[in-house]
Parts: structure tokens; C-alpha cells; sequence
């Protein structure tokens, strides 16, 4: 590597932008461009793209031009937050390791990516480990609020019976993108149709988290059920973008439960509304039985900005490969067979 880490973002939205402001104010990076489809940001300075109130001196590229330009950059790291399902940022992972760069993604499916996409995981972990490069999806959800935070906290559990994370968020301090997603303003019968066509999301990874967690404690998930439905207003509510009227959508119950021997041991649930309550709650049942509460929440954007930018140097610790939390994260429970172990160290 040089002197420098030399990175790229892909992807100069919300989230790349504030990883711009973030990495521009750490010491041994080197911010060498950025990649986007909006013309509007092509040919433009990156630190002005992302609104650092002054120039890096590198441009942002468009998309198509990717491939070369990344080529001639030579990055150490690509970091993408283009988009949430694998199939479709796949040929921007394809691109970055084929430069012989490491990538980190804020793709939601990618944080435990066996789950939905077995072929393409298998093809991504091949050409990461034969350039010698990293390829992982974190953020704040996949990444740590549902799996590697509950992880963490099994760490002083002799015994983990059941663990059940709860996540509130108030819906109305989100950007404009995320409560456009969760369908605010919407008809029940309208959420239910852009839900099922893909034309809103809400939250995507429950299951993602479930078999991240559950791989990370040693233990195999049966099978997983998640859902997401409306919660329905019952007066006027207002936020900067959305005016709702009773009986519209102000906010979602999503849920993720994983099984293990046809019990119920993780539990998932995201409740996003209007003048929600922000929380953060996770109870682990066992030996000793814990309950952890983060009494404001952990803010979204920024803590995925913060966990990309945190994360860079143990995922360049980290084997080369397809990676996840479990690969780079810190203690937690063990609850599989210790023999796997004998003769690997």
C-alpha cells in the first residue's frame, strides 16, 4: 500500500457524502475520487459534492466510466452505498476487486449475502480471495444494532436462551429518502402495493441480521420469518416532507424471528412511525438474563458513516475473501461445537 490509504467512494448520496466529510478529517487517507450516475455531481470536485464547503482536488466520475478509472486510481479501498440488493451493485463490487481494491458496502443484503444470493456470494468470495482483497456489508442495521451489538453483549452469558433486540425510531427526523421508503402519507392498500412490487422497501436485512447473529454465535438457524406492516395514523401528523391524514401510513412494524430446533430464538422488531419514541433495546435470556437500552437511539446515517469509516482497518486485518461482522468484530458468546476448533490454530 502507499504511504497513504487511497480511497474511493462509490456512490456520493447521502451516506457517501457523509463518509466524505468523515474519512476527509483522518489522518493517513487519501480521498483519490468518486464515482456517481447523477450528472449533476459528474465532473464535479468530490469534497464539493459532498458538501465539505471546499475542493479535494478529485473528481467524481460517472458510473460507466468506472471500470477505467478505477484502474488508473489504484485504490486501496472502495467504499459503495449505491444501493440495498446484491444483483444489482454486484458489477460495482466486480469492478472495485478486479482493481485489486478492498470493498466495504453499506448494502443491506451484503451484510450476511449466503442468505439471498448463494451463487453470486460464491463468485465475489472467489475473486476477492484471488486478487487478495476484502469484500463486507456493514452499517447500523445490518451491522449493529439487530446482530453485532447482541453479539457482543452474549459475551458474559454462560447461557443465551432467546434474544429479542427492539428498534423505535422516530420516522419524522429521518431524510426525505427514508420516509419516502417506509411509505409515509401512503393508503394502506398503496403501501401493501409498492411494498409488494418493490417500489418502496422499508427496512431490508431482518433476515440478513438473524443469520448474521445467529453464524456469529455458533449456532444454525432452522428457518426465518419476516414481514413488514403498516402503522396507521389516527390523527393529522406532519413532518418537513410528508402531511399524513388519519387513516394513512405513518410508519411501519417490521419483524424478523429465526429459529433454532423449531424455537423461537431471535426476535426482531423495527417500529418506525411519526413521534415514535427513539430506542434502542436489547434483551438477552440466559445465565445471567441481561436487558441493554440505549435511551436516544442510535442515529442512523451517521452511525453507518461511522461504522464504514471504523471499520477500515480491521478489514484490512481481516483474510482475504467474502467477509462479515463475525470475521472482524469483537468477543461474543460461542454457543457451537469447540472441536471445530482443534488443529486451526
Amino acid at each position: 500500500m502507499s504511504e497513504n490509504l487511497r480511497v474511493v467512494i462509490y456512490g456520493v448520496g447521502p451516506i457517501g457524502s457523509l463518509i466524505v466529510k468523515l474519512l476527509s478529517s483522518r489522518k493517513g487517507v487519501e480521498l483519490v475520487g468518486g464515482v456517481d450516475v447523477d450528472p449533476s455531481k459528474v465532473g464535479e470536485d468530490l469534497g464539493v459534492v459532498a458538501g465539505l464547503g471546499r475542493g479535494l482536488g478529485v473528481k467524481v466520475v460517472h458510473d460507466s466510466a468506472s471500470w477505467n478509472f478505477l484502474r488508473s486510481v489504484k485504490p486501496d479501498i472502495v467504499i459503495i452505498s449505491t444501493g440495498t440488493y446484491l444483483d444489482r451493485i454486484y458489477p460495482q463490487i466486480v469492478r472495485a476487486v478486479s482493481a485489486g481494491a478492498n470493498v466495504i458496502s453499506t448494502s443491506e443484503t451484503l451484510a450476511y449475502p449466503w442468505y439471498r444470493y448463494p451463487e453470486l456470494s460464491l463468485m465475489i468470495d472467489e475473486l476477492a480471495k484471488k486478487n487478495k482483497v476484502r469484500v463486507i456489508g456493514t452499517g447500523v442495521n445490518p451491522g449493529f444494532v439487530f446482530d453485532a451489538l447482541p453479539a457482543f453483549l452474549t459475551s458474559v452469558s454462560a447461557e443465551v436462551r432467546r434474544i429479542h433486540v427492539v428498534r423505535s425510531l422516530d420516522a419524522s427526523k429521518r431524510r426525505y429518502s427514508f420516509q419516502k421508503k417506509y411509505g409515509l402519507s401512503l393508503t394502506p392498500e398503496e403501501f401493501e402495493f409498492k411494498l409488494r412490487t418493490g417500489e418502496i422497501s422499508a427496512h431490508v436485512g431482518y433476515a440478513e441480521s438473524i443469520m448474521l447473529l445467529g453464524c456469529i454465535l455458533g449456532v444454525s438457524i432452522d428457518r426465518v420469518e419476516e414481514g413488514q406492516e403498516p402503522i396507521i395514523a389516527e390523527e393529522h401528523l406532519e413532518t418537513q416532507y410528508f402531511k399524513i391524514s388519519p387513516g394513512r401510513v405513518s410508519g411501519i412494524h417490521g419483524w424478523g424471528v429465526g429459529y433454532v430446533n423449531g424455537a423461537e430464538f431471535i426476535r426482531l422488531d423495527l417500529l418506525a412511525s411519526v413521534g415514535r419514541e427513539d430506542y434502542d433495546e436489547v434483551l438477552v435470556e440466559g445465565n445471567p438474563t441481561m436487558r441493554w437500552r440505549c435511551e436516544t437511539g442510535v442515529p442512523g446515517d451517521i452511525a453507518t458513516a461511522s461504522m464504514v469509516v471504523n471499520i477500515i482497518p480491521r478489514v484490512l486485518q481481516a483474510p482475504p475473501g467474502l467477509i462479515t461482522m463475525k470475521d472482524v468484530m469483537t468477543p461474543s458468546a460461542f454457543l457451537g461445537d469447540y472441536r471445530w476448533f482443534v488443529g486451526r490454530t
